[in-house]
């Protein structure tokens, strides 16, 4: 039984592209920038008597198109995707038995109580 190539396959880690994928994209991406390179020169040696400003350009852009093609060609392998954390934390849950805070210093003193630490409070 063969394999069907139509499928479509998810990628379902964080792994990188692999190197034999990343060869062939940057080969088709040279391939690319050099058909338009001669392109341009082709298109400028015709127009040199023609339009010479579009020649101009043309051949302006075939003289600097070889240097960003190899640039983008040797720029290496793309980052590896982040991967989502794993970590996730717990949720925060209160104290047994704690009541809420009246605020960062504790509940506030009664008028007129005692207030030496430690001293116990008038009873109504």
């Amino acid at each position: 039984m063969r394999k069907q190539s139509g499928t479509e396959v998810f990628r379902i880690t964080g792994a990188r592209q692999g190197l034999a994928d990343d060869v062939r994209g940057r080969q088709r991406r040279y391939i690319i920038s050099m058909s338009v390179r001669t392109v341009s020169v082709v298109l400028a040696t015709t127009l040199w008597n023609v339009e010479r400003h579009v020649a101009v350009v043309a051949l302006a852009l075939g003289v600097l198109l070889p240097y960003v093609a190899v640039v983008i060609a040797n720029a290496g392998r793309e980052n590896a995707p982040s991967l989502p954390s794993t970590f996730v934390p717990a949720p925060m849950r209160p104290a047994l038995g704690a009541a809420p805070a009246a605020g960062p210093a504790g509940p506030a003193p009664e008028p007129g109580g005692g207030s030496r630490v430690g001293e116990p409070r008038p009873t109504d």
